[in-house]
């Protein structure tokens, strides 16, 4: 999916210039003919690729949501009455940030033979802004404290604030009502950096024209039940906007979710093994010779009970 479908999109989508700067030195998987082009307009690769190395990226500065904070605190009293805008309440430029740290609320210390150290600023304690930019509040809040809360906890918060609370719940929808909104982005998991991906599609996604491809590697990897119910709910959504949505997956519940399968198999290989079976989830239930069969003909059954 990533070294032979995406890369072929990729290089298909793009004009001549572009694409040869895409691809300077790198190899594309092999493949005799790539058809459907021409109904895609781009290729979006959804991995667990780090979403930022610096402790100053965190959810809501990813998804745009902190504009729309910082926004809510330059409009309080104290902030007008000083002069402060939207920027005193950012930690990537100068100005409310503290410059000790510059707003990372944290100092790296370099190890020679041993992994670099992470600690505490020792001029803000870790609150990365001014002294003065922290008593402005809203609703007895300072920015520090919000960016603290969980997005479940926020939502609730920014009950008021129609357009942030769309975008904080889709953090929600994507099974990231536990994430801290200011968590530094190094401290995410694969899977939470993939997942934050699908939710600014999702923000992004009515804005875009045309139709696009989005391909995830498995997404459902630690998530519960629910929420993994909860993550077919947005697939299906970007669906319903006109995307397409392509998953390498082993989730039974997402495999029976889908309108098209292809088993690979029927053990691992370098390449993942041959196409064993290929089409609907109740056609591949049916398959001779497919593992996953098994999985799929007791999971449909158990939903056709329910």
């Amino acid at each position: 999916m990533h070294d032979v479908l995406y890369r072929a999109l990729e290089r298909e989508l793009a004009d001549g210039e572009t694409s040869a700067k895409l691809h300077l030195g790198e190899v594309v998987g092999e493949y005799d003919r790539l058809d459907g082009v021409a109904y895609i307009d781009a290729a979006v690769l959804v991995d667990q690729q780090p979403i930022g190395k610096s402790h100053r990226s965190n959810p809501i500065a990813y998804i745009k949501a902190f504009d729309h904070v910082r926004d809510v605190f330059a409009q309080q009293p104290l902030a007008q009455q000083r002069g402060y805008g939207p920027g005193h309440f950012s930690f990537n430029v100068k100005g409310g940030r503290c410059e000790a740290c510059e707003g990372e609320g944290v100092k790296q210390i370099e190890m020679v033979f041993l992994a670099d150290v992470f600690v505490t600023c020792d001029v803000c304690g870790g609150a990365r802004y001014k002294r003065d930019v922290l008593e402005v509040k809203f609703k007895g809040r300072n920015i520090r404290e919000v960016l603290d809360l969980t997005v479940d906890e926020a939502i609730r918060f920014f009950i008021r604030e129609d357009r942030l609370g769309q975008m904080l719940w889709q953090l929600q929808q994507v099974g990231l009502g536990y994430l801290r909104l200011g968590q530094p982005a190094p401290t995410l998991s694969g899977g939470e950096a993939q997942r934050l991906k699908i939710a600014r599609e999702l923000i992004t996604a009515a804005k875009k024209q045309g139709h696009r491809l989005y391909l995830l590697d498995a997404p459902t990897t630690g998530l519960s039940g629910t929420e993994v119910r909860k993550l077919i709910g947005v697939l299906r959504r970007l669906v319903d906007l006109g995307h397409t949505v392509v998953l390498i997956e082993h989730n039974v519940e997402t495999m029976i979710a889908a309108d098209w399968i292809i088993d690979l198999g029927p053990g691992a290989g370098a390449a993942g093994g041959e196409v064993v079976a290929a089409g609907t989830p109740a056609e591949v239930a049916a398959a001779p010779g497919s593992h996953t069969a098994t999985y799929l003909r007791a999971a449909l059954a158990g939903r056709a009970a329910r």
